[in-house]
């Protein structure tokens, strides 16, 4: 499948697709976690992102016209999940 990137502001958390689904589960899994350099940290995430189900991304991205609506149904405003 083929996606097309679509423009957006340089900031609007609301409607980036990693913010609101690659982070938090890359946050809970780092929980607690401890390490002794960026190099451990980036060793960490890149597997954490190979163990990913193909259809996590996808996922995500799936949900982004929701995600957009609350949005634009509140008038670019914050959204809280």
């Amino acid at each position: 499948m083929y996606w097309t990137p679509l423009e957006h502001p340089p900031y609007s958390p609301d409607l980036s697709p990693c913010d609101f689904h690659m982070f938090g589960p890359l946050k809970e899994a780092l929980a607690g976690g401890r390490f002794n350099d960026h190099a451990a940290v980036e060793h960490y995430v890149r597997n954490w992102l190979l163990e990913r189900p193909s259809s996590f991304i996808d996922e995500g991205i799936k949900k982004l016209p929701i995600r957009w609506r609350k949005c634009i149904n509140v008038e670019g405003n914050y959204v809280e999940k």
